[in-house]
């Protein structure tokens, strides 16, 4: 069984409204539902991705910019009038169907927790312990980060003392990955991730960069 940690930006792709969800995504889910793998996402990416989804996908301000490009364009006899109007059809759309998925985002988040091969699991105590510890460390993390970062860990270890040894993490968030722009390892980083036997991917696809034959080294 390959065990796979993702986290906020994961939750966003999987979750947005329909147009905006990303297939790689999508498919990282059907491969938990499938048994392929098992996911494990820190509860408190639900929350920070419940925030993210209202902020970014709301539908207002691009169907505006495009109104108002329409009106121009029509000023400036660009678009014939049948044309605009039909534009104007097509963003009411677009803006009733995103406004109707943003009020549901709730409802699909707490449909997340239900699905199978995803597990939700809350900061321990360990965790937060393990979240101070790192707040010590030459990081250059957030707060968030930092707790993300130690529930990963900690997870994961618990994960290797019960004997899975196919441990990873999506991250495409550069401040977790361990590497720096230039695929230089980022240390302490790269060495907590080795530590806990955590091999770290930059894509849900479980591909780049490839997992080392050799790796987690006992």
């Amino acid at each position: 069984m390959r065990h796979v940690f993702v986290e906020t930006n994961w939750v966003v792709d999987f979750a947005a409204p329909a147009h905006a969800q990303v297939p790689a995504a999508l498919a990282l889910a059907q491969k938990a539902e499938a048994g392929d793998v098992r996911l494990y996402i820190p509860s408190v990416c639900l929350t920070e991705a419940q925030l993210v989804i209202r902020t970014k996908f709301q539908p207002r301000a691009p169907a505006d910019a495009v109104r108002r490009f329409v009106g121009w364009a029509r000023s400036e006899s660009m678009l014939k009038a049948e044309e605009c109007d039909g534009v104007f059809r097509v963003l009411d759309r677009y803006e009733s169907t995103v406004r109707g998925e943003l009020d549901g985002v709730e409802a699909r988040l707490q449909l997340l927790r239900a699905r199978s091969g995803i597990e939700v699991f809350p900061l321990s105590d360990e965790m937060l312990l393990r979240a101070l510890d790192i707040s010590t460390q030459r990081l250059d993390l957030k707060p968030f980060d930092q707790a993300i970062l130690a529930a990963v860990l900690v997870r994961a270890e618990d994960l290797r003392i019960a004997g899975a040894d196919d441990i990873s993490f999506c991250e495409l968030d550069g401040d977790l990955q361990p590497w720096d722009k230039n695929g230089r390892a980022k240390q302490p980083l790269c060495a907590l991730y080795d530590t806990a036997g955590v091999w770290v991917y930059g894509d849900f696809a479980l591909e780049s960069p490839p997992r080392r034959a050799s790796f987690p080294e006992t």
